[in-house]
């Protein structure tokens, strides 16, 4: 195993003014100063895990994007557009954009309506027991684990930018989100989050607006970047028609299918990290509307994620490497280059600006990973087969105290994120054991009323095997990848989206196979949990220009045109 610090760091790349530390420090008084004023408004085991159920359709879904603006988007994504080009903006657009409207107006009613307080509770309503079990404990692991990448991440990017120790940082990081979401639960971490979202936006922008001014606009950026790589670059869809024609070694087959059809839609209408923020809005109307209002930031996350990986590539005097590479030699990554963005554009205030919305990413995507795991622990885990006779006021406790002790394990993991050069790697295989299979379970739950409770659990145990076992043989044979993608000239990522696609399938027909063999639940038993069963609520009779619907076209719309422009 490679030390990812094991070799001699770059000189820090710039030093905070006076103003700057001020910024920063303000930030995270301010985010603690708002886990003591929510207090005294976490002292129910639904104000703590729910926040109550009273956020309104812009609080919950900036918070929904929030979440979601973590280290994996702002510097795992900025690296890959470096790395790949606009094609990483597939994971914004298609591979975000259909999903979030899909959980609006189809999936968002059943999670709401059952009241539950997460993912593995609606299976345990429609499966039973063991369905919840398998993705309560996989999902646990799976979100502590994401909690230490961010905290890694905060860590290197503090270290290359400013010279900070490397512990110094993981632990400011993870005691100030352990005070505010211990103080307030998941309210005090969605006003955190809107908060964070702001910074986020506020400080990232300062990179393209200042980057597209040094490149001559777009149209000269897309020369130097065909001068400097390739003109397959700055190209969504033309590029696809084969695995060889692009960077990213992949097809459409991947992005379509394994990516937007499984991964996508699995990681936003599942995935209990983005999915808690929904449940927590006030009536029906704000839960639908919540992913429509992501949906439509979603789609210019890239002005801040991807474009100063393009401008990397077109601006940058040296030449970024992988991450391996730059472990054995000093040299700077691809992670490296929206800190080197900022590094180079922002003087004193504005870089204290810039520093704050990184941190700010950091933090928000610890937070809502920490937050999660809390609730799905104590409500999916703890009540269920440990302890199921607990007072409310218990169960509050205990998600305080776990609070705490998912903090400690995350930072526990961030440290074991430096013995690996090639973590990212791990998540990623991680997300397609876990996130594809749980979509096909959910979705046939949802609106196949045949589904049984033992079809759930086998589906979606074959399903999370499979995909472990198509890891573990492009492991052991690399050249076994040509049959999990289709091609021999596929690349990592078609792995994951392929990898994704056959769990997801596998899951799919064990579950259909079972379930024909076995009993099925009643209607009667089924009423609230399935299409067809269930009276969906209306949103009530307003104008058309306030209905969810006519917001989620009008989205889709924008989507089209963005996909067209370029093509």
């Amino acid at each position: 195993m490679t030390n990812l610090y094991a070799f001699i760091v770059p000189a820090r790349l710039v030093h905070l003014s006076a103003v700057d530390v001020v910024i920063v420090v303000f930030y995270f008084a301010l985010v603690l100063a708002i886990g003591f004023y929510l207090r005294g408004r976490a002292n129910t085991g639904e104000d703590f895990f729910m926040a109550g159920r009273e956020m309104t359709a812009w609080v919950a879904g900036l918070s929904f994007l929030s979440a979601n603006l973590g280290a994996l988007e702002l510097m795992g994504w900025a690296g890959s557009a470096y790395q790949y080009g606009i094609l990483a903006t597939h994971w914004y657009w298609i591979g975000a954009i259909p999903a979030m409207l899909f959980l609006a107006l189809v999936m968002m009613p059943f999670y709401y309506i059952s009241k539950t307080h997460s993912v593995p509770g609606y299976l345990k309503l429609r499966f039973g027991e063991p369905a919840r079990a398998v993705s309560a404990v996989s999902f646990a692991f799976m979100t502590v684990l994401m909690s230490g990448v961010n905290m890694f991440a905060m860590a290197k990017v503090m270290q290359i930018v400013l010279g900070w120790d490397i512990n110094f940082s993981i632990w400011v990081s993870s005691l100030t989100v352990a005070v505010y979401v211990t103080l307030g639960g998941l309210r005090s971490a969605i006003f955190n989050e809107v908060l964070q979202f702001f910074l986020i936006w506020a400080g990232a922008l300062l990179i393209p607006i200042l980057g597209l001014y040094e490149a001559g606009g777009w149209t000269n950026l897309k020369l130097q970047i065909a001068q400097r790589a390739s003109d397959q670059y700055v190209h969504l869809w033309s590029g696809l028609g084969s695995f060889t024609d692009n960077p990213m070694g992949i097809n459409w087959i991947g992005i379509v299918f394994g990516l937007a059809a499984v991964i996508s839609m699995g990681y936003w209408t599942t995935d209990f990290l983005v999915v808690q923020r929904i449940l927590a809005a006030k009536d029906i109307r704000s839960a639908e509307m919540a992913p429509i209002i992501g949906a439509g930031f979603k789609m210019f996350v890239p002005l801040i994620v991807i474009l100063p990986g393009l401008l990397g590539l077109a601006v940058l005097p040296m030449k970024l490497v992988p991450e391996s590479v730059a472990a054995a030699t000093g040299m700077h990554s691809y992670n490296d280059v929206l800190p080197l963005m900022l590094a180079r554009y922002c003087g004193p205030g504005l870089l204290g600006l810039g520093i704050t919305a990184l941190i700010a990413g950091f933090m928000s995507g610890m937070a809502g990973n920490v937050s999660a795991f809390t609730t799905v622990w104590t409500y999916d885990i703890y009540r269920p087969l440990i302890n199921s006779k607990g007072t409310d006021h218990h169960y509050v406790n205990m998600g305080r105290w776990t609070t705490v002790i998912g903090v400690l394990i995350s930072v526990g993991t961030a440290y074991l994120v430096m013995q690996f050069a090639s973590i990212m790697d791990y998540v990623q295989a991680l997300f397609s054991f876990f996130i594809a299979p749980l979509f096909g379970t959910v979705i046939l739950g949802m609106l196949w009323k045949r589904a049984t409770g033992p079809g759930g659990f086998l589906g979606l145990l074959c399903g999370t095997l499979s995909s472990i076992g198509m890891w573990a043989w492009v492991k052991a044979d690399p050249s076994a990848l040509r049959y999990v993608a289709l091609s021999p000239h596929a690349k990592a990522l078609a792995q994951d989206m392929f990898q994704a696609l056959w769990s997801f399938l596998v899951c799919v027909i064990v579950t259909v196979v079972v379930s024909l063999a076995t009993k099925p639940k009643t209607d009667a038993e089924l009423t609230g949990l399935v299409y067809g069963l269930t009276t969906v609520p209306s949103v009530g009779d307003i104008p058309v220009y306030q209905k969810p619907v006519f917001w989620a076209g009008v989205v889709a719309l924008v989507f089209l045109i963005l996909n067209i422009l370029f093509w």
